[in-house]
């Protein structure tokens, strides 16, 4: 038996953490994951909104998350930002409001911004509480960005530029128009969709300015399609009109980001068609494991869907079975299929490459 001193064994912990790190570098596929979006991928930015409605962090949310306990996050386990950081060898980012400014490792691997009930606009913002809107988002990424310059610019431009910058984000927007008799009133909904395209190539220029090359965004999926919408019709159908504004808002999503590459050098991404993966499921949900297509798991009333997933809600036994969580939110078992398809799907579901490609390029 080899007999070790202090010294000797300070050494050797110092060269297994090393060892464990460089095997933990090559199983990461990009520095971090930088989140911006609602509530399709908040993994706890709204806890710490004092007065927001816009929360998760009760029952029965959580009750297939690994701890079995809620923590913000809209939807019975994992969410999207979960994980797309599990495909990408890395940890769930963090919610931003959750980190001390003074810890840079807690910066390194990824920081989610997004909040639920946030939009493209800031018709919903963090004065009222209620939720962060995007332009507040990227505001938040340039104060994570100073701290990362304490690692000296070059690291700190290489962490950013080979880092992923994820957007889920759009369909709270649509919804504030569908809801707002006065924003009928000042635009119609062709140039309503079109401001909501010109307001996100703003905040992606911004990060595209300080160094962010790759982004992925995620299309809003069919809006029309989700309990609280299919509880309206009486014969539980999809809302035609929702759907076909989705539709919309995702062709100016794709042709704003092809502009986005054509412009500005080093600009690459990836596009996620969630609208079509979501339709893809739902017209073959028995391929997919799925019994349930219109209610939700959570809720009360007809489909579960005319009182929100509360505690005094029921839930559904069997949640591996179910499309939805709750009235507006996919369950874990969608949102697993969802990401995987979006990681390493074929056209149409990704372009012009997926996740996959963008991160290996």
């Amino acid at each position: 038996m080899v007999k070790m001193d202090g010294n000797n064994f300070i050494f050797f912990l110092t060269i297994c953490v090393l060892s464990w790190r460089m095997e933990l570098l090559k199983a990461q596929m990009v520095p971090a994951v930088y989140v911006f979006g609602d509530s399709l991928v908040d993994v706890g930015n709204n806890n710490f909104l004092p007065v927001s409605f816009a929360k998760a962090n009760f029952p029965h949310n959580g009750v297939d998350f690994p701890t079995r306990k809620p923590t913000g996050r809209f939807c019975n386990g994992k969410n999207a930002a979960d994980f797309l950081a599990e495909k990408l060898g890395l940890p769930s980012s963090p919610p931003y409001l959750s980190l001390s400014t003074n810890n840079i490792t807690s910066h390194l691997t990824g920081v989610s911004f997004a909040s639920g009930g946030a939009g493209i606009f800031n018709s919903t913002d963090r004065v009222f509480g209620q939720a962060i809107p995007l332009s507040d988002q990227v505001d938040d990424f340039m104060s994570v960005n100073k701290i990362l310059m304490k690692l000296g610019s070059s690291a700190a431009q290489n962490q950013t530029s080979k880092s992923l910058f994820a957007f889920v984000i759009g369909s709270n927007d649509l919804f504030d128009y569908f809801g707002s008799s006065n924003l009928r009133k000042q635009k119609t909904l062709q140039q309503y969709v079109d401001l909501m395209v010109t307001t996100l190539k703003q905040q992606l220029m911004r990060l595209y300015a300080v160094g962010a090359r790759r982004f992925f965004s995620a299309g809003v999926g069919a809006i029309g399609c989700i309990p609280l919408e299919r509880v309206k019709n009486k014969n539980h159908g999809c809302n035609a009109e929702n759907n076909f504004w989705a539709v919309k808002y995702n062709d100016g999503l794709k042709a704003m980001l092809n502009e986005l590459k054509s412009e500005l050098q080093g600009f690459n991404y990836s596009y996620s068609d969630t609208y079509a993966i979501m339709q893809t499921i739902t017209q073959n949900a028995s391929t997919y494991g799925f019994n349930e297509i219109e209610a939700a798991c959570c809720g009360l009333g007809e489909l579960r869907a005319r009182v929100p997933c509360l505690p005094l809600a029921t839930q559904c036994s069997n949640r591996t079975d179910h499309m939805f969580w709750d009235l507006y939110h996919p369950t874990e078992a969608t949102t697993r299929i969802v990401v995987d398809t979006l990681f390493d799907g074929p056209p149409p579901y990704s372009v012009p490459i997926n996740v996959r490609q963008l991160v290996s390029g």
